[in-house]
């Protein structure tokens, strides 16, 4: 999702520096979205990610 952040970001930068304004503020706007998505997703999966560990080391000892 990080990748596709990106790319949008690239192509709204090189839309807004070629004269398409508008079109490249709502590539950047996509980028926004995405990034702050898989920000949220990467949270996330690291909170589940501490509290199963915890869970399969106190299951093993």
């Amino acid at each position: 999702m990080l990748k596709l952040a990106v790319i949008f970001l690239v192509a709204g930068l090189l839309l807004g520096a070629l004269g398409f304004g508008g079109i490249g503020g709502a590539f950047v706007g996509i980028a926004k979205i995405l990034f702050f998505i898989a920000l949220a997703l990467f949270l996330i999966f690291l909170v589940l990610g501490l509290v199963a560990g915890k869970t399969v080391k106190d299951a093993v000892d």
